[in-house]
């Protein structure tokens, strides 16, 4: 009697199956895999935008206690980015409130990089801008903002943020 040998191993139709599975599956990860850097690139633009606004406020502060001076017509918010990372200098006072030495105060250690745009280029507005207004008034600097005009996850614009 004879035997019939069988040989181990896929068959071509085998095969093109398995590889047609494993190409969808690839696919339907790409736009997974998009998506998360997105919501990194949105997490990182936040984490910039409010580093940069908290710093603008730290400064309006100082200026409204009239701990250093500064031009009038700035209404006393940092004339540009670069002021906050130079940083102002002012009067300590000692415990009887008498003028002591003169120290800076440093708001940025860096101005921040735009990951929407991934250029250090922010949209800047003064206090005398429009709030609607692309054209910076060069007075001081108010507010920040991207110059993506992308849509982020949530359908808004990044540069409404």
């Amino acid at each position: 009697m004879f035997r019939r040998h069988h040989a181990s191993g896929f068959t071509l139709a085998e095969l093109i199956i398995t590889l047609s599975l494993l190409a969808i599956l690839a696919l339907s990860a790409l736009p997974l895999g998009k998506m998360a850097v997105k919501r990194e690139n949105e997490v990182e633009l936040s984490r910039a935008l409010r580093m940069m606004r908290e710093a603008v406020d730290a400064w309006k502060k100082l200026a409204d206690e009239k701990k250093f001076e500064f031009d009038e017509d700035t209404e006393g918010y940092p004339p540009t980015l670069e002021d906050l990372v130079k940083g102002v200098e002012v009067q300590d006072k000692d415990a009887k409130g008498q003028a002591g030495r003169k120290k800076t105060i440093k708001f940025l250690r860096r101005i921040p990089k735009d990951p929407m745009t991934n250029s250090f280029d922010w949209g800047l507005r003064s206090y005398q801008d429009d709030p609607d207004s692309d054209v910076w008034g060069e007075e001081n600097v108010y507010d920040v903002y991207t110059k993506s005009q992308a849509l982020a996850l949530d359908g808004t614009r990044y540069r409404d943020w």
